[in-house]
């Protein structure tokens, strides 16, 4: 931990010893805060330069409307929408939307509020999945939508609540906004009261009227809709984000499948050659009400197709890390 968060830390746990509500307070905006937006990567600014530019509006965490900056890719007629995680930013999705736009689809991302081209100092869930309906209302229905670590968990959490996609795919995601908290204390170390009433204060500040926001915010609680094939990825040594939560995914949705990487940790894995083809599998296999990943695991069909088998356009070198697990829970 910095000194500057060793500091913050202090405060929260000796005013939250005095005030649990107090100190509740003073941890909240914190919570929602992020950091100044990481650069572009060198390797990605090409990508980047070829982006069709626009943006969509939402009413923002404080309400007050912002403008989120959106990058399309492609003109195929199937759109895949990337959501990035926290402290990340489109960018990051570059070797995968080069992917995507070689097999003919439409790609389009977006920089969240505070993120990236976006304007904002804090933000939430709340503006992703509001981001997501904004995607909808352009684009329509949804072949699909990608998101890594806190955007999968906000893709989970955007498709049960009505948003069409046809396939979700989520790296590195929490499987629920509560393992955020408890990642949250952990890092400040404040105690049990403290955590209990910024657990209430979060949920009137942000969702004020819902009886219980966290049921809304918890994909282990309220899976997908039936019939929407899931492909949840994660890796062995993401330092980030527990592998357990993979599991907690999968397990409430059943017959998601599973890829366990090797030697990737929370942000690599995004350009890993074994997850970019079980994606690109993914998202080749029909649509809901014909041929899914699960039915064709569970029936013992033939197996999916592999890079090997299909005609690709070339692609820059990508790490090769064993595969650890590819299975239908």
């Amino acid at each position: 931990m910095n000194l500057a968060l060793s500091a913050v830390g202090a405060v929260v746990r000796n005013v939250g010893a005095l005030s649990p509500r107090a100190g509740a307070a003073i941890a909240l905006p914190l919570f929602a805060r992020v950091a100044a937006p990481r650069p572009v990567g060198l390797r990605e600014q090409p990508t980047m330069a070829q982006a069709r530019r626009s943006t969509v509006h939402i009413p923002g965490l404080a309400r007050t409307g912002v403008d989120v900056v959106v990058y399309e890719w492609g003109r195929g007629d199937t759109v895949v929408a990337l959501a990035h995680g926290w402290n990340g930013r489109a960018s990051q999705f570059a070797v995968l939307v080069r992917e995507l736009v070689a097999e003919g689809h439409r790609v389009v991302a977006f920089d969240a509020p505070g993120h990236g081209e976006t304007p904002g100092n804090g933000t939430y869930l709340i503006d992703w999945i509001e981001a997501f309906g904004a995607l909808q209302r352009r684009y329509g229905r949804l072949h699909a939508a990608i998101g890594h670590s806190f955007g999968g968990l906000a893709t989970l959490i955007a498709a049960a609540d009505g948003v069409v996609i046809d396939r979700v795919v989520t790296v590195a995601a929490p499987a629920d906004a509560d393992t955020l908290l408890i990642q949250f204390q952990a890092m400040l170390d404040y105690g049990d009261a403290t955590a209990a009433a910024l657990r209430t204060r979060f949920a009137e500040r942000y969702f004020a009227g819902e009886a219980d926001p966290f049921a809304r915010l918890s994909p282990v609680r309220r899976p997908l809709p039936a019939g929407i094939p899931l492909l949840a990825v994660h890796d062995e040594r993401d330092r980030l984000v527990p592998l357990g939560e993979v599991s907690r995914i999968a397990s409430a949705n059943p017959g998601a499948h599973t890829l366990v990487t090797r030697s990737f940790g929370h942000n690599r894995v995004l350009e890993a050659d074994p997850v970019l083809d079980a994606v690109i599998d993914m998202l080749a296999v029909a649509k809901p009400g014909a041929r899914t990943l699960d039915q064709n695991s569970i029936a013992g069909a033939s197996p999916l197709p592999t890079r090997s088998s299909r005609a690709k356009a070339p692609a820059t070198a990508r790490p090769r890390e064993v595969v650890t697990t590819l299975a239908a829970r």
